[in-house]
Parts: C-alpha cells; sequence; structure tokens
C-alpha cells in the first residue's frame, strides 16, 4: 500500500512518536531503577554500538529507499534490491557483532568500567539484526510504504521495555547485571521487530531472493556516502563516552554519572523533536529521488520538509529552554537535589540542539535524497570537529564541567545546518527569496535535457525560510509566556496551554498558504489519479 509524501511522513513520525513516548516511560523508571551509576554504564555501551549499527546499516534505508524508488518509478520490480542488501548488508552486521563481540574487554577497560564487558556481550548480536533490519525499512520506504517502518519502530521500543524494565527490577541488586539484561532486551526487541518486517513482507507472495538484482558496487556506492554522513556523530558520541569521562575524572568530578545524566537523560530528551521530525527526513528520500528520476527537481518537497521540521521544533526547543526545570523533576523524580539541578541546567543548555539537530537531519536527508550524500557527510564531520575541540578546550575548566559537552554540541549542531543550507542553496540553485513551498529548485532539478514544469501558481514567490523561522519563534515565544502560569501549577498544563496557544497562532496567522495545503491535496488526487 502506498503513501503520498506527506502521509508518508506522517505515518513515520507517528511511529516515531510512539517509539519515542514507549522509550521515554522506559527510560524514566530505568533511570529510577538504575540510578547515576547504572545509567552511565549504560549509556558507556551505547556509543561503540552505535558506531558499529553505522557501519554496519546506517546508510541502508535511505540508501535502499532511494534506489528502489528510482527502479519503481522507472517501472522495474524493487524486489531483487532487497534480496541483494541483505546478502551484503547481512554479511557486514555479522562481522559488527563479532567485532563488538571481540572488543568488550578491551572496550570496557579502556572506558574505566572493567565490569561493562559483559553489558557488551549482550548488545552485540543487535548489530546482525539490525542491519537485516534496515534493509527491509529501506525497501519498503523506497516503494513508498512507511507503515512497515512505523510497526515495527513502535513494537521494537515496546518489547524493549516490557523486558527491559523486568530485568532491570528483578536484578536491581546487582546494578551491573541489571545493566546487562537490560542490554540483553535490546537485543530481543531487534529479533521481534526483524520477524515482523519479514511477515510483512510476505503476503506480496514472492521469494525474498530475486535473480533481478543491482550489482553489488552500484548498491555500495549509495548507501556507503549515507552511512559516511550517518556515522561522523555516533564515532562522535564513543569519543565522547572516553573523552568526557576521562576528562572531568581527572578533574575529581563522578564523571560517571554526570556522563549518565547528559547522555542518558539530558540529551535523549533533547533528541526527541529530531526523532519525531524523522518522518520527514524518511520520507522526503523516496519523494525527492523519485521526482528526480522522472525529470523534476523535488524543490517543493524539500521545501515543505525543512518548514515542517522547523514548525515543529521550533516551540520545542523554546519549551525546553523556558521550563527545564519542571520537565526534569516530573520526568526524573529520581533525580533530585544537585543532580536534579545539574539535569536541567544541561537541558537548558542543549535546547537550540532540539532545532538545530533536527533541521541538521531534514536538510541531509534532502541532499541525500538528491544524490549528495557525500555533502552531508562533510557537514557533520566538520560540526564534530568542532564539537570535539570545544570539549578537549572547556571540560578541563572546573567552572564549565560537563556543560562544556553541552555547548559544544549546540556548536556541532550549528555548523552542520549552516553547510548543509550552503550546500543545498550551492547545488540546487535555491533562490534565498523563495525558499517556501513554492521556492524552486533550478538546474539541480534536470535530468538529462528535461526540467520539472511548474504551472503559473507553482511559479509564484513564497515566504522564505528565514521568514518562517522567525514566525514560528515568535508564535513559540508566546506560546510559552500563555504557558508560564499553567507551567507552575504542573509542567502538563504548561505543555498543554503552549500547545494550544501555539496551534492557535499557526491557524490564526495561517502558518501554512493555502497554496502548500493545495499542493498536498494535488498530490494525493494525482496519486489516485495514476494508480
Amino acid at each position: 500500500m502506498k503513501q503520498s509524501f506527506i502521509e508518508g511522513a506522517v505515518i513515520v513520525s507517528a511511529g516515531g512518536i510512539a517509539a519515542k513516548i514507549l522509550g521515554a516511560f522506559y527510560r524514566i523508571p530505568l533511570t529510577n531503577l538504575l540510578g547515576g551509576q547504572g545509567m552511565g554504564v549504560y549509556q558507556m555501551v551505547y556509543p561503540l554500538y552505535c558506531l558499529l549499527l553505522t557501519l554496519a546499516s546506517a546508510g541502508v534505508p535511505a540508501g535502499l529507499s532511494r534506489i528502489v524508488s528510482v527502479w519503481e518509478a522507472r517501472g522495474v520490480p524493487s524486489r531483487g534490491v532487497l534480496s541483494r542488501a541483505l546478502l551484503l548488508f547481512g554479511a557486514v552486521g555479522g562481522a559488527g557483532s563479532l567485532l563488538m563481540l571481540a572488543a568488550a574487554g578491551g572496550v570496557s577497560a579502556l572506558q574505566g568500567e572493567p565490569a561493562a564487558a559483559e553489558a557488551y556481550r549482550m548488545l552485540a548480536p543487535s548489530v546482525f539484526l539490525v542491519a537485516l533490519i534496515s534493509c527491509f525499512r529501506g525497501w519498503f520506504q523506497g516503494r513508498h510504504n512507511f507503515l512497515p517502518t512505523a510497526l515495527s519502530e513502535t513494537a521494537e521500543q515496546a518489547v524493549k521495555a516490557a523486558l527491559g524494565l523486568s530485568f532491570a527490577y528483578v536484578f536491581r541488586a546487582d546494578v551491573y547485571r541489571a545493566v546487562s539484561y537490560a542490554l540483553l532486551s535490546v537485543t530481543a526487541s531487534e529479533l521481534f521487530a526483524l520477524l515482523l518486517l519479514v511477515a510483512l513482507s510476505l503476503p506480496a507472495k514472492k521469494p525474498l531472493y530475486a535473480p533481478a538484482s543491482p550489482p553489488a558496487k552500484s548498491v555500495f556506492r549509495v548507501t556507503l556516502p549515507v552511512a559516511a554522513a550517518a556515522g561522523v556523530l555516533p564515532l562522535s558520541h564513543f569519543a565522547d563516552s572516553v573523552l568526557i569521562v576521562r576528562l572531568l575524572a581527572r578533574a575529581g568530578i563522578d564523571a560517571t554519572a554526570q556522563y549518565g545524566l547528559f547522555a542518558g537523560a539530558a540529551s535523549t530528551l533533547v533528541n526527541l523533536p529530531a526523532s519525531v521530525c524523522y518522518g520527514l527526513a524518511a520520507a522526503v528520500v523516496p519523494a525527492v529521488s523519485a521526482a528526480r528520476a522522472q525529470g523534476g527537481s523535488g524543490g517543493r518537497e524539500i521545501a515543505f520538509a525543512l518548514k515542517c521540521t522547523l514548525f515543529v521544533s521550533l516551540p520545542a526547543a523554546a519549551f525546553l529552554l523556558a521550563f527545564p526545570g519542571q520537565t526534569c523533576a516530573f520526568l526524573f523524580r529520581s533525580v533530585a537535589g544537585e543532580e536534579g539541578r545539574l539535569l536541567a541546567g544541561l537541558v537548558r543548555a542543549l535546547s537550540p540542539s532540539a532545532v538545530l539537530l533536527a533541521a541538521a537531519q531534514t536538510l541531509s536527508a534532502c541532499l541525500t535524497g538528491c544524490g549528495r550524500p557525500r555533502a552531508a557527510a562533510c557537514s557533520m564531520a566538520a560540526g564534530v570537529a568542532v564539537k570535539l575541540a570545544l570539549e578537549a578546550a572547556l571540560l578541563s575548566v572546573p567552572a564549565v564541567g560537563i556543560f562544556g559537552a553541552a555547548y559544544a554540541a549546540d556548536a556541532c549542531y550549528l555548523v552542520a545546518l549552516l553547510l548543509n543550507l550552503y550546500y543545498s542553496i550551492r547545488g540546487s540553485r535555491l533562490r534565498a527569496g523563495q525558499s517556501g513551498l513554492a521556492g524552486k529548485i533550478g538546474a539541480a532539478g534536470r535530468v538529462g535535457s528535461h526540467t520539472e514544469t511548474r504551472g503559473p501558481q507553482a511559479e509564484a514567490g513564497g515566504p522564505p525560510i528565514w521568514a518562517d523561522a522567525l514566525r514560528f519563534l515568535l508564535f513559540s515565544a508566546l506560546a510559552v509566556g500563555a504557558a508560564w502560569a499553567p507551567a507552575e501549577a504542573h509542567v502538563l498544563w504548561g505543555l498543554a496551554a503552549a500547545g494550544g496557544a501555539y496551534l492557535a497562532l499557526s491557524w490564526l496567522f495561517r502558518a501554512f498558504s493555502a497554496e502548500e495545503l493545495s499542493f498536498i491535496a494535488r498530490k494525493k488526487f494525482r496519486k489516485r489519479r495514476t494508480g
């Protein structure tokens, strides 16, 4: 069942929201059960895991969706792409799992927590499983079917939460054992998600293997640059797990606990808007790729995805900036006293990242859809370089401490966003004054000598992106002001008041024009007409 660009974005975003809600309900009691020390060990294991996941699977959903969408747009069956990807990335994921098993002892000793080795071993099989999961998700998304991705993400989080909290409670007397078995629940959840995706692919009544497969070289040529772009950030997180802990410990600070608050609680909360906007990033890749394969530019989809990202992430960042203490006190009730104040300060310091990371993520996906994933990789690499340099300079300053990691993260995402904007404008000749839905992407839309044709209405200039950003920022500030009194009573009342005020202002001042809404309707009508 195919969906349009907006339908796909909504489905993946809804699945992402459901998964993140489950993840939040999981993280909050898990933090209460494991405490700062246990969460520090829990988070220490994730950077290497995320790095291996990136090498094995990070570029697969976006890269495969681009290949599959092009094949489907040209009328070529795409099941061969799936079979080829399963063989290639299954082998890469298996190698990643074996590497994690072999490196468990050495890496945990390097991090200063030898007892974490067992946790690494419990999590290692997930690398192989996620590599296969990514192949299925990329294949479904390239065929404009985003429902399996949403269902598998939600089911994955549900299984992880149920098993993880059970294990953490049963083994709560031994924090290291509780962490190890909580990570075993991650492996079990990935296995469940993989079986679900296999079951969803079977109704096609065709074998998973198909002889008409693309050459391995062509698959890697698309996915490897995307993996490089996605892998830079997990690599920096692995460096963080070593750099932050060692620099803080040198200053006599409880480094493991503070790193756990930063990476396990503050970063998770601030990254939530980017997770919600992931649906836009996932949907824009096949939409742009298919449009370009048919001779268009995909410019309207790119502009609309960026505008929607700002619409969602700006009010979230404003709310976290204004009410970090109330939010953390509600979500992380066991983190009180000095640790609670530290966590609230970290959330406030990281709040700009809520919008910077979301916008950088969406533009990276747009560059991938346009066939320029190397530009996205360069942008994130430059951001990470700035981040590591700032961490090395700030973490050693006693007056700054762990907040140096927060400021460095903000700078990282800002640099990545600005460079992604530069590459998008330069590569597609985006006119700065027409960056709204009606903004044009000129020469980049050409395939051969054919260019996307637009009617007079589509050529009309829309508001520039910076104007949309300022308008959403003003709406966010007014919404936060409306929430100030209700938030004193309870943060949920404040959230409801802020959300209601923001939506009312958006409707009253027409955040989305009639042309933008009619564009969505035309896309759906055109899809139904053409079958």
